[in-house]
């Protein structure tokens, strides 16, 4: 039977051999950290590799996801459905073995990690999720949801401030079913780290309220197997295993430096690593007999059926609860949400009211939080001006998890990379809100769930210089081009309580991508609509307020522009001008609809276009053209009065017609 050593040297092998044949990569973490992930995952990691999905599974995350071979080293021989031939594939043109691993690329990625620190957050977001689920559907004697997370990290994960933000909170809620081990072999890419990272770590962590297991020999199974014993028995705590190791261990010339950490070794060194490790097979060759014991299926399939059989115990005794648990496993909407969310925009429509579109979206939110108990919310600590909390909001704890609210404190990007990880463990619809402005400290996290596809709700007010007083600091001006530009984002800044109350349903509805809503501060007037009108909505764009004849001229607008656009119009129909308005909330979605439906919103014929958004201008160009007129921001803000900043910044019903007349005449 092959030795604990043969095994770990497994990994080592197939990782430094994956990187010298695709010529770029990291050996260093793969070959350090291959002793502590052969303990967890063969002897206390709970996974399937024939059914990678299997909802009670234990979450890993590699967080320092440049040691990406590493992960595709154990799921391959763990038995997932990643060949050797997808190993030689490493960094290769659709591959599932990219550079960084890939939430969707390969089967038993549970997130994409490479952004550092994000790896880790995204784990507290799923421990965040494990408990919840737990506490709000486990019954005595039913322990049916109870896995950990379990969470590989590195020094420069430690380093980049979202760590903080995500440890700091994982200790305040207690999270005790996460578990990370700190890869603490002293070196970064540009060597070693005593010259940049100094901080006492474990002393950090326990200062956030974890346990921490300190100088673990990171090489010695024992010594890792005894630190993971622990850490299960602390229960009301997460714990971080300080790891001590040899980056790049089996390489006899480079180990212990960071010639090894991000790039290949080199075929001499290669064959020196060979004859150190007493390796003898050829490149990618792994012995049948290391093969079967590193192969997990039967063990997982056994874990599977016997928690199926606990499920079915489960599903007798509470039915209801059961199937509440496997819809929202699947990540299904109740039968009646269709039929319930559409009844409530009608209504609105009928009952008009004059509010802010925050206002707005909360008001959507009690009346859509009652029909979606899968609902997380949460905000930066701006709930009362978010307006995230409604009236079925019940606040998550360290001694009540049966919460579905957040309360993230000010960390807008630990924020948004937890909201990550709970959508990626499943069983929630993630939202989190903070002004406009502050996106920016989370735009990383942002990308990441466009990049994943994750149904994250992302909730930003106070959306432009009409936030007022705060200034230049707090209002945002380049943040909506920014965001329109990020692939697979849909992003909604409706102009009433009805539009608002669209873009909540249709993020709701959305299982491919995230959303962004944005939502003003400031009071809107709601608009007058047709059926028509209400259910094109939906569709990204269109048309408000038409002229008697065809249009001579569009008007597009969007949030609190968008009564501009219709005082301007009826001013410029006065004078005989034959002038369309468009409300577009959302051009992510209005792009997506076919081309007859857009040339039916902004006929090419009509070339006399004028745009206008309290934001930056540059993206409205692709809609007016060189030649149409648009009416925004060319700079930051001023610290004013709302009113006195749009008629300071020509942002007016009086510019809009006079920019619409230049061109019409």
């Amino acid at each position: 039977m092959p030795s604990r050593k043969q095994l770990t040297n497994a990994i080592r092998a197939l990782s430094m051999d994956a990187v010298q044949k695709a010529k770029s990569g990291h050996p260093g973490a793969p070959m350090g950290m291959a002793d502590i992930a052969e303990v967890l995952w063969r002897d206390y990691l709970v996974h399937n590799p024939q059914d990678p999905s299997w909802p009670n599974r234990d979450r890993f995350v590699l967080s320092n996801g440049h040691g990406s071979m590493l992960l595709y080293s154990l799921l391959h021989l763990s038995g997932y459905e990643l060949s050797i031939d997808d190993l030689k594939q490493f960094r290769q043109l659709h591959s599932k073995t990219p550079g960084h691993p890939e939430y969707g690329y390969a089967p038993g990625v549970e997130t994409t990690t490479g952004p550092l620190g994000q790896g880790i957050t995204n784990a507290v977001g799923m421990a965040i999720a494990e408990k919840a689920l737990a506490a709000q559907f486990n019954r005595d004697g039913h322990a049916i949801v109870d896995h950990y997370t379990y969470a590989f990290l590195g020094d420069g994960c430690l380093m980049e401030g979202v760590s903080h933000e995500a440890c700091s909170l994982a200790g305040t809620l207690g999270l005790g079913k996460l578990i990370a081990f700190w890869d603490d072999n002293g070196i970064s890419i540009d060597g070693h780290v005593e010259g940049w990272f100094t901080d006492n770590t474990p002393a950090r962590f326990e200062a956030y309220g974890w346990h921490v297991i300190p100088a673990v020999d990171g090489h010695n199974a024992d010594a890792v197997a005894a630190a993971i014993e622990q850490a299960r028995q602390v229960t009301d705590k997460p714990t971080l295993i300080c790891c001590k190791t040899v980056i790049g261990y089996g390489s006899p010339n480079k180990s212990g430096s960071h010639d090894c950490h991000g790039a290949p070794l080199g075929d001499a060194e290669i064959a020196a690593s060979r004859e150190f490790l007493q390796w003898p097979y050829a490149p990618f060759e792994i012995p049948a007999d290391i093969y079967a014991q590193w192969d997990g299926k039967t063990k997982g399939a056994a874990a599977q059926q016997s928690w199926n059989a606990k499920f079915a115990a489960y599903a007798e005794a509470y039915p209801e609860l059961a199937a509440e648990l496997k819809r929202r496993s699947c990540g299904e909407l109740p039968a009646d949400w269709a039929e319930k969310s559409q009844a409530y925009i009608e209504q609105l429509q009928a009952n008009p009211q004059t509010i802010a579109s925050r206002k707005a979206s909360q008001n959507a939110l009690n009346a859509f939080g009652p029909l979606l108990p899968e609902f997380m919310g949460g905000s930066a600590d701006l709930a009362g001006s978010n307006l995230t909390i409604w009236s079925g909001s019940k606040g998550l704890t360290k001694e009540d998890a049966s919460g579905n609210y957040v309360f993230y404190g000010v960390r807008e990007f630990g924020m948004s990379a937890i909201m990550n990880g709970i959508a990626l463990h499943g069983g929630f619809i993630p939202y989190g809100a903070t002004f406009l402005m502050f996106m920016e400290y989370a735009r990383n996290a942002v990308r990441m769930a466009a990049l994943m596809k994750q149904r994250v709700i992302f909730v930003y007010t106070h959306d432009s210089i009409g936030l007022g007083e705060d200034g230049p600091t707090h209002q945002p001006v380049e943040q909506l081009a920014a965001l329109r530009v990020t692939p697979n984002l849909m992003n909604w800044r409706p102009c009433d309580a009805v539009e608002s109350a669209v873009a909540w349903q249709a993020a709701i509805e959305r299982t491919e991508g995230p959303s962004t809503l944005i939502f003003t501060r400031q009071n809107l007037v709601q608009q007058p609509r047709t059926a028509a009108q209400l259910a094109a909505v939906r569709k990204g764009g269109y048309v408000l307020v038409d002229s008697e004849k065809s249009p001579e001229l569009v008007l597009i607008a969007t949030g609190s522009e968008v009564e501009l656009a219709v005082q301007a119009q009826k001013q410029l129909a006065a004078k005989g001008y034959q002038v369309r308005v468009v409300s577009m909330p959302s051009t992510d979605v209005f792009e997506a609809q076919d081309a007859a439906y857009r040339e039916a919103v902004l006929p090419a014929a009509v070339t006399k276009r004028v745009a206008v958004e309290a934001g930056i201008k540059d993206s409205w160009y692709k809609y007016v053209g060189l030649t149409g007129k648009i009416i925004g921001m060319d700079s930051f803000g001023e610290s004013a009065p709302a009113e006195q900043l749009f008629d300071y910044f020509g942002i007016t019903t009086a510019a809009v017609v006079a920019a619409a007349e230049e061109l019409l005449a």
